[in-house]
């Protein structure tokens, strides 16, 4: 759904240098591809590495490896390298899967913190090299508190998509037509705008700070 928007947003020349995405819309091609497409960076949070040793916060996770993309091969942290590095579909999507041989991996001391295989080597699935690049780029960068900070950003873009839904009923036209439809929506943008300036000079906040169930019961029992 960010493509078509994009492409509106072009021929009005009006696309951003960032544009804020949730996490339902997140994922390293659409990063790549809009990046590629439009030049805009989309600032999103992305599925982290779901690897039994990322799950656990122990042993070594895909990170833990070195990848070479030239010479075709991984190396792990003891410095044993790969031995297989195939082209491969998993569930419909381009990868490349990674692995080493059974031979190296069966004596390795550290053997329990890298796989659950009793016989075999290490296997590692990787996306395409360009894909793979800005996905482990973008993991590392959403860990920074720098840029969660920047990413609270959304919020108050959910904010105002809530505002706008609460006071002006925009979930549903109250005339037929483009052009009455059209002239609604500039309406409520102004009428929402007016809004948001008389909290701002007046220094009124939008909402009330919201207390949970637990809170409230809590502040019933004390009185």
């Amino acid at each position: 759904m960010t493509e078509p928007v994009h492409h509106m947003l072009a021929a009005r020349d009006l696309l951003p240098a960032e544009h804020f995405l949730d996490s339902g819309y997140a994922s390293a091609e659409l990063i790549v591809g809009i990046k590629k497409n439009f030049g805009v960076t989309l600032v999103t949070p992305v599925l982290m590495n779901s690897s039994p040793q990322a799950r656990a916060g122990a042993g070594f996770d895909r990170t833990a490896f070195t990848i070479d993309w030239d010479k075709r091969q991984a190396t792990c942290p003891r410095g044993d390298t790969s031995t297989w590095w195939s082209p491969a579909t998993l569930h419909g999507t381009k990868a490349i899967v990674i692995k080493f041989d059974k031979e190296t991996c069966r004596p390795c001391p550290v053997r329990d913190q890298c796989t659950s295989s009793k016989t075999g080597g290490r296997t590692l699935s990787l996306q395409p090299r360009e894909v793979q690049e800005v996905l482990d780029h973008a993991r590392l960068q959403q860990g920074d508190e720098q840029w969660r900070a920047k990413y609270a950003t959304r919020a108050g873009i959910e904010g105002t998509i809530h505002q706008a839904v609460a006071v002006t009923g925009m979930r549903r036209a109250r005339y037929l037509g483009l052009q009455k439809t059209h002239l609604e929506h500039a309406l409520s943008a102004v009428a929402l705008n007016l809004i948001r300036l008389d909290a701002w000079w007046n220094g009124h906040p939008l909402d009330r700070t919201r207390v949970s169930h637990l809170a409230r019961l809590d502040l019933s029992l004390t009185a």
